[in-house]
């Protein structure tokens, strides 16, 4: 069975983003070591499952970065994973999904993941989208198997936070960490209910 895991940057009082969605206060803690540690997580990844904001930003940015002369190699090699990658846009207001790969989820979202878990395959991660992890742990707390967490030495006092509402405690498993010299701070949790495959 796959597991699921949300990746994320995140603020040192929680918020995974401000409310506009913008990224430049991740920009800071973009290091080379944390791009590259960001990068590596990929290695396990072969499904990536977006809300609709994270889906439409990434596709409007990352389809025009091979055609961008001032685009790094680095970047490139993203741009040609993302094009590659199946992925997954949980939305009740989006008609059509036309990025090369793309699933469209508009309801049973629940179902429809728990069947795409059962499939072979490696890991699914979620890429930001915050507000998809709301949805998820509403409907069901124990979807998400991981957190992979960026945490980056910025307050920013407002946005949308990491966890929002949560009904029950979530016990989480520490099973890797890493400190950075910029101030980043990685740490990937495990769901208790998860049994390591480590």
């Amino acid at each position: 069975m796959r597991k699921l895991a949300a990746f994320m940057h995140v603020s040192l009082d929680g918020y995974a983003s401000p409310q506009d969605g913008s990224l430049e206060w991740t920009f800071r803690g973009m290091s080379e070591d944390v791009s590259q540690a960001a990068h590596t997580l990929l290695s396990d990844v072969d499904m990536a499952l977006f809300g609709r904001q994270t889906y439409q930003g990434m596709q409007g940015y990352w389809t025009t970065v091979p055609g961008n002369p001032e685009s790094t190699p680095d970047e490139i090699e993203h741009a040609y994973w993302l094009e590659q990658v199946t992925k997954v846009v949980c939305s009740t207001t989006l008609e059509t999904a036309n990025w090369n790969h793309s699933i469209l989820i508009k309801d049973h979202i629940v179902e429809q993941i728990n069947a795409l878990k059962q499939q072979s395959g490696q890991t699914m991660k979620i890429f930001g989208s915050p507000r998809l992890v709301h949805s998820l742990l509403d409907l069901d707390p124990g979807l998400i198997d991981e957190y992979r967490l960026f945490f980056h030495p910025i307050v920013l006092g407002d946005g949308v936070p990491l966890f929002k509402n949560v009904k029950d405690s979530i016990n989480l498993n520490l099973v890797d960490s890493s400190i950075f010299g910029n101030g980043v701070v990685y740490l990937r949790y495990q769901s208790a209910h998860h049994e390591t495959d480590e």
